[in-house]
């Protein structure tokens, strides 16, 4: 059996709230409408949170007990977001060196999810993937870089925060898998403290996301949106930047991206953006474009894989990488 086939032989997992998209060619209400409609996009946008990177061993952020957020203790933070603190990062570096230790690409392989985004681009379909995870794993399932956007920033380069200079990411890399006094050392040498380019509370987005938000949005025919909480701003609020009447997919363990407590001035960070605004996912609403699948990300790529009959190229991409 193929790599996907067997990923995706148990349909037990197909379970989900349907919904049914108001163009009469979607009515299927299920992933099959969304993998019919995919044939004919040529500007799919994806979305990916932490959830993508879970099965890779990767834990997400915020899930109660096993998430990184509840996790920390051992860092003896004073609250577990000031990891990525930039202030608390200045007085106590180690905590975020010893994480980035952990977290360093290379110990972890793609998921589904990834090569299954690397599948769009091949096939000529693919807009952007935006993703607010710092893991690069996108690039380990040979995705461009160009074909992604960070919006938190990732491992692929280094700066010195004393100095603004660029420092080459494999000193950095060195000094973290040596500990701590290699990482005062780095210190010493570069003249403040360095970390990789992954963007820290209070710190702006990089450039990138906002120029390539405001040109891809427009343009998107398909969003789909997996494995994240939607509660950080201002990635959250792109799911409301495609245009009316476009179908967005949710895949995710639980409901989010609805309109409860949207703070609509972060999207004026946008620039021209919003003129056109989209509600958040209205999942329950009479004729909506959107649909959730309820469930792991693999899971449901797998399934929209095979509904392309997209199997074998699949498994070829995935046996490339692996």
């Amino acid at each position: 059996a193929s790599t996907c086939g067997a990923l995706c032989a148990d349909s037990n997992w197909f379970q989900h709230r349907v919904r049914s998209f108001s163009s009469c060619e979607l009515l299927n209400q299920d992933l099959e409408c969304v993998a019919k409609h995919l044939q004919r996009c040529k500007h799919v946008i994806v979305m990916v949170g932490a959830g993508v990177s879970v099965s890779a061993g990767i834990p997400d952020f915020r899930t109660p007990g096993t998430g990184l957020y509840d996790n920390l203790g051992k860092y003896n933070l004073p609250y577990p977001e000031a990891v990525f603190d930039l202030d608390y990062f200045h007085r106590n570096p180690q905590p975020f060196y010893t994480l980035c230790r952990e977290l360093w690409p290379g110990r972890y392989k793609p998921t589904a999810a990834h090569f299954f985004m690397t599948l769009l681009h091949q096939k000529g379909v693919l807009q952007r993937c935006f993703t607010q995870n710092i893991d690069s794993l996108e690039a380990l399932a040979g995705l461009p870089k160009e074909m992604v956007v960070a919006a938190h920033g990732n491992f692929d380069s280094a700066t010195c925060s004393g100095t603004g200079r660029s420092v080459p990411l494999d000193e950095l890399r060195q000094a973290i898998m040596q500990g701590e006094s290699a990482c005062k050392e780095l210190s010493k040498r570069h003249g403040g403290l360095v970390k990789p380019d992954i963007v820290f509370f209070g710190e702006n987005l990089p450039q990138r996301f906002f120029e390539l938000a405001s040109d891809d949005f427009p343009k998107c025919d398909l969003l789909l949106v997996m494995g994240t909480s939607l509660q950080v701003q201002p990635f959250a609020g792109l799911v409301r930047e495609v245009n009316p009447g476009v179908p967005r997919l949710l895949i995710n363990r639980e409901r989010v991206g609805e309109d409860e407590g949207f703070d609509s001035s972060f999207m004026d960070m946008l620039g021209g953006m919003g003129a056109t605004r989209t509600p958040g996912f209205q999942f329950d609403k009479l004729n909506t474009h959107d649909i959730f699948f309820q469930g792991d990300c693999d899971d449901a790529v797998c399934k929209i894989v095979r509904l392309l009959g997209w199997e074998d190229a699949f498994s070829k991409l995935m046996e490339q990488h692996l």
